[in-house]
């Protein structure tokens, strides 16, 4: 009979390309992963990896046995979910990622409020930006992703995870004290044509989306400096150095020198949760998600 954690291990080779990535994906080491896959390579009498250069790669038997892998480790996960959903207690290990300003902004109520409510669940939680997170899942390393996207650039979701809402994040200009607009009562992003922009990443969604956003009204932005963190991109605004995107969510406390003046357009970030369908019974993912629209209740 084929043993399930040496199945878990191919999957995850399967998925991630490499013993490093399998190993890191299941918090194991690279020679347990090679230790797994020898046992399995006796148990089904057929050479399952192959060399190739540096690394390895699945051979056709390899690649056959890890597609039925994946079916038989959603089927295991289908029914813990409804062995979990039938006993009704949120016990267990469950594994959270949010985008920075969420983790900073929604984790700490959440969390505890889950660890006050249900003691035997022990959550296991960590910062992705939301492709990161969403592939997380996808791949079975996570099982919830808090992610987002814009109110004019929606993210598409792959097949087979189920989200759920937690707030509209409301979006403002982040400006040094001293610039031309901080006394407005509100802005549009094109009176900024002449303005140095704090960015996030090259690559990022984020980052996309503004470009998209100030290019469709016809402005070719001036980039100054790319930060991934919020605050990161607030001090350099608070050091005169341009402006900034600053959404409510994780952005306090702001730092002297900075003012946030409000877009006309009402920009928003939709965040939300994301989760495999397979595992929608569980009662913890259910007590999770309660507690993270909750947390977002309280985002002012």
């Amino acid at each position: 009979m084929l043993n399930l954690e040496r199945l878990r291990t191919l999957d995850a080779l399967a998925r991630h390309g490499s013993v490093s990535g399998a190993a890191e994906g299941l918090h194991i080491t690279t020679s347990a992963v090679s230790q797994q896959m020898s046992k399995l390579e006796r148990e089904v009498g057929q050479q399952l990896l192959a060399k190739n250069g540096r690394g390895v790669r699945l051979t056709d038997a390899g690649r056959l046995l890890a597609e039925h892998a994946a079916r038989i480790l959603s089927q295991v996960e289908l029914a813990q979910s409804d062995l979990e959903a039938q006993r009704g207690k949120v016990v267990g290990e469950l594994r959270l990622a949010a985008f920075p300003t969420a983790a900073r902004g929604l984790f700490p109520s959440a969390l505890s409020a889950l660890r006050t409510a249900h003691p035997a669940l022990r959550v296991r939680s960590c910062e992705l930006e939301p492709e990161s997170g969403i592939a997380g899942v996808v791949r079975g390393d996570l099982d919830l992703a808090v992610v987002l996207d814009w109110y004019n650039k929606p993210m598409a979701l792959p097949e087979g995870l189920v989200k759920a809402h937690i707030l509209d994040d409301p979006a403002d200009v982040a400006m040094p004290a001293g610039h031309r607009f901080a006394d407005r009562d509100e802005v549009d992003l094109a009176e900024f044509a002449e303005d140095e922009w704090i960015t996030w990443g090259e690559g990022e969604f984020c980052h996309e989306w503004l470009m998209f956003t100030l290019r469709s009204k016809g402005i070719e932005p001036l980039l100054g400096h790319r930060a991934p963190e919020t605050h990161t991109q607030l001090a350099l605004v608070a050091a005169g150095l341009g402006v900034c995107i600053a959404p409510l969510l994780g952005r306090h406390p702001m730092p002297a020198g900075v003012v946030t003046v409000p877009l006309k357009q009402r920009v928003r970030r939709h965040v939300y949760i994301v989760w495999r369908a397979d595992a929608d019974r569980r009662p913890s993912i259910r007590a999770a998600v309660r507690a993270l629209q909750e947390a977002g209740k309280n985002v002012s």
